[in-house]
């Protein structure tokens, strides 16, 4: 530590400011008015430029996200998807023959007569199914464990052209999803759990200590991350929700830590290239491209051909693939995308360490890195560094918490729970009698209500105040009669005509589904409504957190409302024209879907504002976790509300993702029949949130600039630091080398700017400082400004290639 004391806030004002000498005040001044005119300009260029912010961030990582994910899911087609069909030579032919005629695109087709090797090419996930032909008999061999929505298209789009060419139709799943995971969601959400924590941690490691981005201490840094990361994934997926089986300890384990290293080390090679703005970029090839490559939530073989591509090399699919391949087939294929991962990591680390030994040679007076967020919890920066790293490590934890633990919590294991159903009989008596059979075979799936009146049972279908109705066979219709509706809720839709096809069949009767609202071939999953309300939540909440942290001028109400009434509008046309014309995901509806996203949008701002206020940028752990990780198990969107823990389905009446859904569903496919009463709900959501605001700012009045607290101090401490070292790799003396360093501060040419400059850790405690705290505050204190030709760059205070 050097010998002399730290500098007072009004010495490094002072340095900052110098006082010009008598004999050239008329020179001295004529340049401080030019200099003070391109002050200006660069002040308002920059103000301008981060106000644009505030519109561009939410707009390019809203549309990303929306576009993709509508784009390749609203309506996914089997394309070229891998079946094999074994059997003699003649029948195989036939059997492929009767496929393709049926389904010219959706498969690609190969003939064996080796039946273990088409059941072994499932296995390993080479083929999505297999057709074994004996005589008469066609077996579709299938593999839950590799995907069961795969499982399901093939089976849907192959029994009808074996049952038409005269072939009785089995199945065989020979790797069925085991009891505890029902839905195989846990390799896809411990996936997502696993990226986040990969990337996150770099959305703020950046702008607020770029110190820990030296070579030598992220790398340490990263692999302890990893390692944490991996036991708090397993610590909820084992032990807590019981999904994954404890003699996978070690490979799940494993394959969380290189997970989270390899996204690590190749988000920091693209950190060095672009900054901050890298999480973009990170955001876009793992989320954005990963999420339609990963073949979890939809089979890859559904998706443009372009993702099959990706699937190979990005890290989303290699993870999702190597926890699916431990969890359901025994860690057979594992291999292959551990390897992508370990190729990823070490490519990282390497690449970024050939930019630092370049970037060195370039500069040997690096230009320092700013530091743009004074501090996560949105006050004063910690003048210890004990405090800020604790900030940067609870955000990202946080938020993967909530994730693993809401998420996968809440939809490991959908099954239906008191799930309204009507039973219509001849007599209420009849139906009641009924009700008590199935009552004692669904061990409280359903909540079932006796009805002597189809039409009244078809009004509550069609309200939606019933999932279903089941009329019992009568004199005149000997069958079973169902009345769904599909559009209320697909997976709901889904559970209803499967249960009730097994009580006909054990009745050895059948089953007439009589679909009051089915989905259109643009919306098959009905999972448009949720991406469309997530396009709403997201742009909601982010217009304050960019604001705050972009342009902090923007906080108080009577400059952030007027923003939010530009904004609203302007967020809900692009997504309301993303979902229509963009991706074809909705067919009209246009004026309607805007008018309500403004609402929403707006209102969601002001629920995000609360939080800001009292958190900074930890509202987005509360936020996020209300809106999106509660929002979406009890949304009833690609999920029923019926399917999940009651907890979330009680949730479901009052959180604004459900009002959201509710009110694109109602819009979409019912004539906006309940749009007034969920709109009230996010309606409610905003006046009660902008009261608070109005409260909140009462009692304190919200900063307008960031507060860097003794930035100053640090960046001439890492000064010094490097100094010292420079020094001793010269062979000076420290202290020599401080005393030159001295001389060359008091030597500083009149008039001349220091390159960095924090305005917010230098209070004004005279008239120096006034002539610069007339100028409106701007996100832009504390950042470095250009250097004039004539002036000495001073050291750097984070070394990248150190």
């Amino acid at each position: 530590m050097s010998d002399s004391q730290p500098r007072t806030r009004k010495e490094a004002l002072e340095s900052e400011h110098p006082t010009s000498h008598p004999a050239s005040d008329s020179e001295a001044g004529s340049t401080a008015t030019t200099e003070d005119q391109a002050a200006a300009k660069r002040a308002k260029a920059e103000f301008i430029g981060r106000t644009v912010a505030i519109f561009l961030m939410p707009l390019i990582f809203v549309g990303m996200m929306i576009t993709s994910y509508l784009g390749t899911m609203h309506s996914p087609e089997a394309n070229d998807m891998p079946i094999v069909v074994a059997g003699s030579s003649a029948k195989a032919d036939d059997v492929a023959f009767a496929i393709n005629g049926a389904e010219p695109d959706a498969f690609e087709i190969e003939t064996t007569d080796d039946v273990y090797d088409a059941r072994q090419d499932v296995y390993d996930r080479e083929a999505s199914a297999a057709i074994i032909v004996k005589g008469d008999t066609a077996t579709i061999v299938t593999a839950s464990g590799a995907g069961i929505q795969q499982s399901t298209t093939v089976e849907q789009l192959v029994r009808p052209a074996l049952a038409e060419d005269g072939f009785t139709v089995n199945t065989d799943d020979i790797v069925p999803l085991p009891d505890n995971d029902p839905s195989g969601m846990a390799a896809m959400f411990l996936m997502t759990s696993i990226v986040m924590a990969g990337y996150m941690p770099f959305s703020v490691l950046r702008s607020n200590s770029p110190e820990l981005l030296k070579f030598k201490r992220i790398v340490p840094i990263l692999a302890g991350w990893s390692a944490a990361i991996a036991g708090l994934v397993w610590t909820v997926a084992c032990p807590i929700l019981d999904v994954v089986d404890v003699k996978d300890t070690a490979a799940v384990l494993g394959i969380a830590w290189l997970g989270v290293f390899a996204i690590s080390s190749v988000q920091l090679f693209i950190t060095r290239l672009v900054g901050a703005l890298g999480v973009i970029l990170g955001i876009l090839y793992l989320m954005v491209l990963g999420m339609p490559s990963s073949n979890m939530a939809m089979p890859v073989y559904s998706m443009p051909k372009f993702f099959r591509f990706t699937h190979e090399f990005l890290p989303m699919p290699a993870i999702g693939e190597s926890l699916r391949s431990v969890l359901y087939f025994d860690g057979n294929g594992v291999t292959g995308h551990l390897f992508v991962l370990a190729l990823g990591a070490v490519a990282g680390l390497l690449l970024t360490k050939v930019y630092d030994h370049f970037y060195a040679k370039r500069n040997e007076h690096p230009v320092p890195l700013d530091v743009n967020v004074a501090a996560i919890h949105g006050g004063r920066r910690p003048d210890t560094k004990l405090m800020r790293y604790i900030s940067l490590t609870l955000f990202p934890l946080a938020m993967v918490t909530m994730m693993i633990t809401f998420m996968l919590g809440a939809m490991h294991s959908p099954t239906p729970k008191d799930m309204p159903v009507a039973v219509v009989g001849s007599s209420v008596e009849q139906a009641e009698d009924t009700i008590k059979q199935l009552d004692e075979q669904m061990d409280g799936k359903f909540e079932f209500t006796a009805l002597d009146d189809k039409g009244e049972a078809r009004r509550l279908v069609e309200n939606r105040d019933e999932v279903a109705a089941l009329v019992l066979p009568s004199e005149k219709n000997p069958d079973f009669e169902l009345l769904a509706n599909q559009a209320g809720n697909n997976a709901s839709y889904r559970v209803a005509v499967q249960v009730f096809e097994q009580v006909a069949q054990a009745q050895d009767s059948d089953l007439t589904v009589d679909d009051l609202k089915p989905l259109p071939d643009r919306d098959k999953n009905g999972v448009v409504v949720m991406y469309v309300a997530m396009g709403w939540i997201l742009a909601g909440f982010m217009v304050v957190i960019v604001a705050a942290n972009a342009n902090p001028w923007t906080r108080p109400l009577k400059r952030m409302l007027p923003i939010i009434v530009v904004y609203a509008p302007f967020m809900s046309l692009v997504v309301a024209t993303i979902a229509g014309p963009i991706t074809g995901a909705v067919d009209g509806h246009f004026a309607a879907l805007w008018g309500a996203g403004i609402i929403a949008i707006a209102c969601i701002s002001m629920f995000a504002m609360v939080f800001e206020r009292l958190l900074g940028m930890f509202a987005i752990i509360p936020v996020i976790g209300t809106l999106m990780f509660a929002g979406v198990p009890s949304s009833n969107g690609a999920l029923s509300q019926y399917m999940v823990p009651k907890f979330f389905a009680t949730l479901h009446d009052f959180l604004p993702m459900a009002a959201s859904v509710e009110t694109i569903r109602s819009i979409l496919y019912f004539d906006g029949d309940v749009v007034t009463e969920h709109l009230q709900v996010l309606g409610l959501w905003g006046l009660v949130s902008l009261a608070l605001v109005f409260l909140i700012d009462g009692i304190k009045p919200p900063r307008t600039a960031h507060d860097f607290g003794n930035l100053h101090l640090e960046r001439e401490r890492e000064i010094a630091k490097e100094q010292r070292k420079q020094a001793l790799a010269l062979g000076m003396s420290p202290d020599h080398a401080k005393s030159d360093a001295e001389a060359a501060d008091q030597d500083s040419a009149p008039g001349q700017e220091s390159y960095q400059t924090v305005q917010g850790s230098i209070v004004d405690d005279g008239t120096d400082a006034q002539e610069s705290d007339r100028r409106a505050p701007t996100a832009g204190d504390g950042q470095a400004r250009s250097r004039r030709p004539h002036e000495e760059s001073i050291p750097s205070t984070v070394w990248p290639a150190t």
